[in-house]
């Protein structure tokens, strides 16, 4: 069953990637993650009180508690990052990065978690880096105007693959012994409070008045797919191996790039394509 939570994941986090990117195009991104972080905050504990969870919440362990606020906080820290290079850069470049986060997973998990490194692990892990590599490296008719100038979103990008690894470790740890949808609860919460405090800092809460109602009805869209995402993510994490079920859930880019192709006309040059091939290959290979 976890295999099904597992690969309901990947759909909506490939659908979120669409819906965000046409959402931040005239928002500022930490504002559009903070708005929509309420929106997967009330879809979270709307499911804490469907499933009846709410109760156990005096059961929670204070290392529980703990490995969820940071897990929550590194979340916070990859969202924050992601969204900041898909707005900087190009979905099909930003997301293969982003999804590199599944060889820094595997082996924390390898290290932390004891969780096994099998040689078809390996051959999975290798196949994905290589894979990721053909999808970024530039050519020249693949270069717009805004990657010519600004290669910021790459820096954005890795930081957001950096901290979804850390983010499912202390996750997986965190939702131990504690009801899955309550657990993601504790950490939007945490998530909310971070992206709110980035928004003022940087003073960026007066341009709530100026977005769009395009750029609304996209952001919050983009917040119920990925609470949607969530639920079924630390649901599957709960009950299978963290080194399997990311995976899973990076499967995501093949909805993100056909996504991409159809509504934000981005098209795969043969190198990137190629490369598409070769991290699906290598993600199969992971389940074998």
């Amino acid at each position: 069953m976890w295999l099904i939570f597992a690969f309901g994941s990947a759909l909506f986090a490939g659908v979120t990637a669409i819906l965000a990117k046409i959402g931040i195009k005239n928002t500022d991104s930490n504002l559009a993650t903070a708005i929509r972080t309420i929106i997967i905050l009330i879809f979270s504990w709307l499911m804490v009180f469907v499933v009846g969870s709410f109760d156990t919440i005096p059961n929670i362990s204070y290392k529980t508690l703990l490995f969820l606020i940071f897990s929550g906080l590194a979340t916070g820290g990859s969202w924050l990052c992601y969204f900041k290079a898909l707005q900087l850069g190009n979905v099909n470049k930003v997301t293969p990065i982003d999804k590199s986060s599944t060889v820094l997973t595997m082996i924390l998990a390898f290290i932390i978690l004891g969780e096994s490194l099998s040689f078809t692990k390996i051959i999975g892990m290798i196949c994905i880096a290589i894979g990721t590599y053909m999808m970024i490296t530039k050519k020249e008719i693949d270069i717009d105007d805004n990657t010519k100038t600004n290669n910021k979103w790459m820096f954005y990008a890795i930081l957001s693959a950096v901290f979804a690894s850390l983010t499912s470790i202390l996750g997986k740890i965190g939702i131990i012994g504690i009801e899955s949808n309550l657990g993601t609860a504790i950490r939007t919460i945490v998530v909310l409070i971070m992206a709110w405090i980035v928004v003022f800092i940087t003073k960026k809460q007066g341009e709530i008045k100026n977005i769009d109602k395009k750029s609304w009805i996209f952001i919050c869209l983009s917040g119920i797919t990925t609470g949607m995402s969530w639920l079924c993510y630390y649901k599957a994490l709960q009950d299978g191996e963290a080194s399997i079920v990311v995976p899973i859930d990076k499967l995501s880019i093949l909805i993100t790039v056909a996504f991409s192709y159809i509504f934000l006309k981005e098209k795969l040059t043969k190198k990137s394509f190629i490369g598409l091939i070769i991290i699906t290959l290598g993600t199969l290979t992971l389940l074998i």
